[in-house]
Parts: structure tokens; sequence; C-alpha cells
């Protein structure tokens, strides 16, 4: 038997990014499941709307988050740095709250 040398190049080993059948194919039978599963959506939606609408309601809106991209949610904060240079008032001479005239 030969023994291993440093720099050895014959034995290459697994592709990388090759996948391993084993996992391959766990994939591709979950992958038919869920079409299967999505194939029949709707009418167990149905189904269950009829005994259970807030549930429904609940299982439909949480596949909308699949379907409909979310927004994304932001805080703004900022501050302001001005002072207050000159305040004004006006008094006015006329009417009073009762109707009569100054």
């Amino acid at each position: 038997m030969a023994k291993f040398e440093k720099g050895h190049k014959l034995a290459t080993g697994r592709p990388k990014g090759a996948v391993n059948r084993s996992t391959e194919q766990a994939k591709l039978t979950i992958a038919r499941i869920a079409n299967r599963g999505l194939d029949n959506i709707s009418e167990d939606l149905e189904k269950i709307r009829k005994t259970d609408p807030i549930e429904a309601t609940k299982l439909y809106l949480k596949l909308l988050e699949y379907i409909v991209p979310k927004k994304a949610q932001m805080e703004l904060s900022g501050q302001i740095d001005q002072r207050i240079q000159q305040i004004s008032i006006n008094i006015n001479k006329g009417t009073i709250d009762n109707g009569t005239t100054n």
C-alpha cells in the first residue's frame, strides 16, 4: 500500500459544490410533496374556511407573506439645531368675545 505524499494529485475527491445523492433524493421528495400540497391548497383552505373562517384567514395571510414582499420598516430621527431669532406678537383691537368692540 502506497503512502500519502504531500502534493499527491491522483485522488481529487468530490468536486466542490457536488451534492450527495441521498441529499439530492431527499430534496426531490420534499419538492414533490410540496407540489402536491400546492395543487390542493385552495380546496384545503376552502374546507378550513367552512369550519373555522378565522383560522383560514390566518393561514391565507401567512401564505401571502411568501408571495407579496414585505415593506421594510424604517425609523427616521433627526435633530434641528436652530435657535429662535425673533418672536412677533400681534395684538388686534377689535371684537371681544361678548360681541362688543373697543
